[in-house]
């Protein structure tokens, strides 16, 4: 039973979801992590549907279905991941010493390097969401099905990978949210299923991607998306000891929306080369 209101948990506190109220105890919060990558699950359902009706029902200009495509991350998830980048990119192009940077992330207010961030961000973001976009138009029949649930598995593998830093980095801090549910974790089993978490989404990727490309692109397909968000999880593993001495949940929001932009990237760029079946633009 509490491993049901553990879901709930995850899936209130990361997303705007409606979910029923419960009360945040520590055996409740114990494996949160462990269904954190549920989030990554309606995201990417959301999407896939958006893509659907969008292309599909409405036969809209691909330019505006990537706009709104680009809006549904945001609207699914409140902006919490987004609210951690903006102040992670405060609080390191302040310059300052340690202790001035956790106490930036702390701070409610936005600076201009927030600002500029989040506009650069958004404009790359769209950028890579209006090539996929691009690219679904002009596909057929059961591979252009096959693309529109894709992009879920980057939703559901960065929160895995997410899940992964909470209950194994140091943290930076005694409170806060990331060190919170750090502390009431069953650590050893979170890794173990936030590992299983990253493994079926890999062979889901194989098998989606031999199915598109055969085998090539069983291996190009698992291979891109695990590697790139693993490069990502690296820099965030250095980044946050190098900058911060651990992580917090503003860095754990950062990690999350940049590893999204390059899982999404690496997508695009894989369908560009024509490795994954469909045509070469």
């Amino acid at each position: 039973m509490n491993g049901i209101y553990s879901c709930i948990i995850a899936v209130s506190m990361y997303s705007k979801i409606p979910m029923p109220a419960v009360e945040w105890t520590e055996e409740r919060m114990r494996h949160v992590m462990c269904f954190f990558p549920f989030v990554g699950l309606a995201q990417g359902g959301v999407l896939g549907l958006w893509f659907y009706l969008g292309l599909d029902v409405f036969a809209l200009n691909p330019l505006t279905a990537a706009l709104i495509t680009a809006a549904i991350p945001l609207l699914v998830t409140g902006g919490i991941h987004m609210d951690g980048f903006m102040d992670t990119m405060d609080a390191i192009h302040s310059y300052g010493e340690r202790e001035k940077k956790l106490e930036i992330l702390k701070d409610p207010h936005l600076g201009a390097f927030a600002v500029i961030s989040l506009a650069v961000y958004l404009l790359l973001y769209l950028g890579v969401v209006n090539e996929y976009v691009q690219y679904l138009s002009g596909c057929e029949g059961d591979f252009r099905f096959l693309l529109y649930v894709v992009p879920g598995l980057v939703f559901v593998m960065e929160r895995a990978f997410s899940g992964l830093s909470v209950v194994t980095f140091p943290s930076a801090k005694k409170d806060g949210l990331a060190a919170g549910f750090a502390r009431t974790a069953q650590k050893r089993t979170d890794r173990i299923v936030l590992a299983v978490w990253l493994v079926i989404c890999l062979a889901v990727a194989a098998a989606l991607g031999w199915r598109a490309g055969g085998l090539a692109g069983a291996a190009v397909l698992s291979l891109g998306l695990g590697l790139g968000q693993l490069l990502v999880f690296w820099w965030y593993y250095r980044m946050s000891l190098k900058e911060f001495g651990g992580i917090t949940g503003d860095l754990a929001g950062c990690f999350l929306q940049v590893c999204e932009l390059a899982g999404l990237a690496v997508l695009a760029a894989l369908l560009k080369t024509g490795i994954l079946g469909g045509h070469v633009i």
